[in-house]
């Protein structure tokens, strides 16, 4: 049977007998039950005439499975009895708790409920059209295809900063208060933060047009979530969760798509263990990540062994409820958002060069955050814009956080031409406006010292070495051979497939520029940076580019392909929904 329909090009999977009577218990019959009981109450309510007249569109299409089949239905309900009243005992207990909210006029109950369910249910709805952040994208085959040539002209804002986002939803949640943020990244990583936030009692409103008010609980107010947290793809919110849920009275599970799902936990999980948490993995140190609650954590000095703001962020946040200091002194310097963001909540942290502390047993309080422009994404159309003649272009509101803008401080070396405008700080982290028009760049040997604070730029800077006159010469790397490819290697081999030779080395790469970018096809390997990086450099290809494997822009950058078509990047995506 299964060979049959797979033979029609169907996907056929399949469950345990019991299982499958649960989750149809659930999804099929408690929904006909109640469509049944409804009809018939009102049925017998005296107005009845006048109940079903001026029933509108929401009561035709709710009730619309109460014209099943009644015999079919009685069926189906005596033999599935045991599921069945199962699911029916958990709807009773919970529309009870929404009769109590209602009758005690608990408006935050209510609409912690109604919001909660109104994403699950678009949460859902996407799920099964192949479109929420839940989906694993791999499956979904989008391609980028990439005209030659172009000007980069206009006045944009890219979206906004994924590492702020993040932190603004758990701190906010946290915090005693309402805090209003403007700016929020609504991609998939994010809005995979957001709903476990709501799978754990927090009242969150939106996300609309990048803005949410998110209704804090306080350092203690987290609910038991009712099924494991499912992070997507990000490997920044299973971390900081890590940190965030070692000290809850609650078991929790965190789990991943099948890409996180392959990424080491272990960094995290060993020094949240010598603070005194529960902490299982997979084999290899890798998710899901099974918590156990009700552990009393003791703050501890972290010597990290590898620079990682996720490491630092994760101990940070777990220190926030242990006993005494909890420091964290890194080798190199990394992203500082979190520190930052705490002080805005009004939590100390404690700097001494490069140790970062906090003392267990404060509290946070709301504020309103505007998420800067993302640099990481500004760096493609940074390197657009120097790259292709003719262009002038103006970034609003870009974070010039000290610790991410390597950048701009690399293409500056290499003779960029970058305007700072109307430097400013907002909610503890400096923006600025940035004017870029296009320049003769030069090959450098980059600053070691800037490699920590460009981290996630390098593949677009690659473009950029290409395009240069002379020789750039990329050392100590080897973090990038661990992100969400190797990109080292990813990148060197889209750069071979395109015409232009480069040399790998273990912790880094050599590139001669001036080379002639021919037109070809390019495996992103399912990394957004890579896939937006061969997007750059169509500008100053000699033919057509195909980028394949490009579905996961959308997890750091969404609505990229309008933005680069808006200023001038000829580019269209077969297989995007």
């Amino acid at each position: 049977l299964k060979g049959l329909w797979e033979g029609c090009g169907a996907t056929v999977l399949t469950m345990s007998v019991a299982y499958h009577d649960e989750v149809l218990a659930a999804t099929s019959h408690l929904p006909h039950l109640i469509a049944f009981s409804l009809v018939d109450t009102l049925a017998g309510e005296d107005e009845n005439m006048d109940i079903f007249r001026y029933a509108a569109g929401g009561f035709r299409d709710f009730t619309r499975i109460a014209a099943s089949d009644p015999v079919m239905w009685h069926d189906i309900f005596l033999s599935n009895r045991d599921a069945v009243l199962r699911v029916i005992d958990h709807f009773t207990h919970d529309l009870e708790q929404l009769r109590i909210a209602i009758a005690n006029q608990d408006s935050a109950t209510l609409l912690r409920v109604f919001s909660r369910a109104k994403a699950a249910r678009e949460h859902f709805s996407k799920m099964l059209s192949g479109q929420a952040y839940v989906t694993n994208n791999s499956e979904k085959q989008v391609t980028f295809r990439l005209q030659p040539g172009g000007a980069i002209t206009g006045d944009i804002r890219v979206p906004g900063d994924k590492s702020m986002s993040h932190r603004s939803i758990m701190l906010g949640a946290l915090a005693d208060g309402v805090t209003e943020v403007k700016g929020f990244l609504e991609g998939e990583d994010s809005l995979a933060t957001l709903q476990a936030f709501r799978d754990m009692g927090v009242t969150i409103e939106g996300p609309d047009d990048g803005f949410v008010r998110i209704h804090g609980v306080g350092m203690h107010g987290l609910q038991p979530p009712r099924g494991p947290l499912y992070l997507g793809n990000s490997g920044t919110a299973m971390r900081l969760f890590a940190g965030l849920l070692a000290a809850q009275p609650f078991d929790s599970e965190l789990t991943g798509d099948a890409s996180l799902s392959g990424r080491p936990m272990g960094r995290v999980a060993d020094p949240l263990r010598a603070m005194g948490a529960v902490i299982g993995t997979a084999e290899g140190g890798r998710p899901p990540l099974k918590i156990r609650g009700g552990q009393k954590l003791s703050g501890i000095h972290y010597e990290m062994p590898v620079a990682s703001a996720q490491v630092k962020s994760c101990l940070l946040l777990a220190g926030l409820y242990a006993e005494g200091s909890t420091s964290v002194t890194e080798p190199a310097p990394t992203r500082d958002h979190t520190e930052r963001m705490l002080a805005g909540f009004g939590y100390h942290v404690h700097r001494d060069g490069a140790t970062a502390s906090v003392s267990g047993g404060g509290k946070l309080t709301a504020t309103n955050i505007d998420v800067p422009a993302d640099i990481s994404s500004s760096a493609f159309f940074l390197v657009a814009a120097s790259i292709a003649p003719g262009s002038d272009l103006i970034l609003r509101h870009v974070g010039m956080n000290p610790t991410r803008v390597g950048v701009i401080n690399i293409l500056n070396q290499m003779g960029a031409s970058i305007e700072i405008l109307d430097e400013r700080e907002i909610g503890g982290e400096p923006v600025a406006d940035l004017r870029v028009r296009s320049a003769e760049l030069q090959g450098i040997d980059i600053p070691e010292d800037q490699v920590p604070l460009a981290i996630d730029e390098f593949p677009v800077l690659f473009i950029a070495a290409a395009c240069a006159n002379g020789r750039t010469v990329l050392r100590g790397a080897e973090e990038l051979r661990v992100k969400e490819s190797d990109r080292i290697q990813v990148m060197a081999d889209g750069l071979a497939a395109l015409g232009v030779d480069t040399t790998v080395t273990p912790d880094g790469i050599i590139i001669d520029g001036g080379q002639t970018i021919g037109g070809g096809t390019v495996n992103s390997h399912g990394d957004h940076r890579i896939a937006m990086s061969f997007a750059v450099a169509s500008l100053r290809a000699a033919g057509e580019i195909t980028v394949t494997d490009c579905a996961n822009v959308a997890t750091s950058f969404p609505g990229f392909v309008e933005l680069a078509q808006g200023t001038g990047i000829n580019i269209s995506a077969e297989g995007a929904e």
